[in-house]
């Protein structure tokens, strides 16, 4: 069988190809058809000349959606998606789909959402998947190809990682069992069995929060190193974004391009180091006059720019009445990416003045919220990577700075351009007593961490490790706003179904 993908390799020759219609057109005598099978999308012309009044009428009866069988032959076009076109001689019907919901027309989310199973069809959700896949096998060839062995940590757990607030709790028998908020205690135990491990699976957050950056289901990335402090955890942490961006560029190209990702933003990344500042210094800029400025700069931008939006809009309108068809259409498309973004402004003019006012007034010892993140981001062209953070907003089992008890030799990975967090990690505290005063101190039970504890009774070891979320990640691959389109089937706060 032939694809989509494939048919460069095929110009001049004759294919047959199975999928779906994804639009189409037509004329007294020409039929012009896009047609997508899961690899890709190619336009496929069907000439009344050419056919018979058989497969003519059967092109007319054709519905978005509907699964066809096609015959055609590859001609070679640039201006095509792909490179090729197809020049049709012979179709099939398997099924003609009947009143589609998911239309070109504008759809809020929410309706999306609700038809997420087939909303993952359109070619702006399709684009984003296939980079989520790329994004993986990214991930998976960066930590194979260095001699990490991937290892499965589980579902059910009976330990407050991350504390209790966020966890889903739920029954395994007769006992009381969450799901996992992340591998990583397990991926300790691992490590010291295998020295360079990675966990790559599903992660659990009943945080009541509706931002653009949660899920409450979604992936993680966990290495975890024997003999690894925090400068190498840095650097690793930094290689493999890197691999990632460079991995993405060389072979999602096209993907890239329907999202109409600024794809030198990415390059320029992937090849100069990222930025590293300690906590101290990030609380400092965000207090500073420089962040005043940075956000009554963007104040005004915004202003501008929905100004500038709202007057191509009022010519459009003008131009619609006397337009061609063809050029409709082009306007309608156009109306829509210009609302999109007018409520993207708007929503940016409403949030600036809350986030400058909590970025001044911060104070060392606060912990960084989600606009805090975006500020630091966007007074760097580059990733930052946080370290050093205070030892009382981190978790029980990040190692103290022995020059400063009072922060830990965490890093926190910011990506540029507003997404904030993406990676965060930290030294592992070995010491067995200092680890047992942090488990006393956050009041954990100790029964059922005594697993853990053996780590450091048995071959204690300097170790560090760090999460990555596949969500957030791709979400900034790809240039878009919310994580709910970088997963199949997201789970948040609201939405169970599909």
């Amino acid at each position: 069988m032939i694809y989509v993908n494939e048919l460069q390799k095929h110009i001049d020759t004759e294919v047959n190809l199975h999928g779906w219609v994804y639009n189409y057109r037509s004329s007294k005598q020409l039929y012009f058809l896009e047609f997508r099978d899961g690899t890709g999308i190619c336009q496929c012309i069907i000439s009344k000349e050419d056919v018979s009044e058989d497969i003519w009428e059967k092109a007319n009866s054709l519905t978005q959606e509907s699964s066809i069988q096609i015959t055609g032959k590859v001609v070679a076009d640039e201006r095509s998606m792909g490179g090729v076109e197809l020049h049709l001689t012979d179709l099939s019907i398997y099924q003609i789909a009947k009143d589609y919901p998911i239309t070109p027309k504008e759809h809020g989310v929410e309706f999306l959402m609700d038809r997420r199973h087939l909303w993952l069809r359109s070619k702006r959700q399709w684009a984003i998947m296939r980079i989520r896949n790329e994004v993986i096998f990214a991930i998976h060839s960066f930590f194979q190809d260095r001699g990490f062995v991937q290892m499965d940590s589980p579902i059910f757990t009976a330990n407050e990682a991350e504390g209790s607030s966020t966890l889903f709790e739920t029954e395994f028998f007769d006992q009381k069992a969450y799901l996992a908020q992340t591998g990583q205690l397990y991926g300790e135990a691992l490590a010291m069995a295998l020295n360079k491990i990675y966990t790559f699976g599903p992660t659990f957050r009943a945080e009541k929060s509706k931002t653009r950056r949660h899920l409450s289901e979604f992936w993680m990335i966990e290495p975890e190193m024997a003999f690894y402090d925090l400068p190498m955890n840095m650097d690793l942490a930094e290689a493999m974004l890197k691999h990632i961006i460079t991995t993405v560029l060389a072979r999602r190209a096209d993907e890239l391009s329907i999202l109409e990702r600024d794809t030198q933003i990415l390059q320029k990344i992937a090849n100069n180091p990222f930025t590293r500042i300690t906590y101290t210094d990030a609380a400092n800029l965000l207090a500073s006059d420089k962040t005043r400025e940075l956000m009554d700069g963007m104040t005004t931008d915004r202003l501008k720019e929905k100004e500038e939006l709202e007057t191509e809009l009022t010519a459009l309108k003008t131009e619609y009445g006397q337009a061609k068809k063809y050029r409709k259409t082009q306007i309608d498309r156009r109306n829509q990416q210009i609302n999109a973004r007018i409520t993207d402004v708007e929503e940016d003019l409403r949030n600036y003045p809350q986030w400058k006012e909590a970025a001044l007034n911060t104070k060392w010892g606060d912990d960084f919220g989600g606009s805090d993140e975006t500020i630091l981001t966007l007074h760097y062209d580059s990733p930052i990577i946080v370290t050093h953070y205070p030892t009382e907003i981190k978790a029980f089992y990040m190692k103290r700075d022995p020059q400063n008890p009072k922060v830990v030799l965490a890093m926190d990975v910011l990506a540029p351009e507003g997404y904030g967090e993406i990676i965060g990690g930290s030294q592992r505290e070995d010491d067995m007593d200092l680890l047992m005063e942090m488990v006393n101190k956050h009041q954990l039970n100790t029964t059922t961490f005594e697993w853990y504890l053996d780590l450091r009774r048995y071959g204690s070891v300097p170790h560090a490790g760090f999460g990555l979320g596949l969500e957030r990640t791709v979400a900034w691959m790809c240039g878009i706003k919310h994580v709910r389109e970088t997963i199949p089937f997201p789970r948040m706060m609201g939405r169970l179904t599909p």
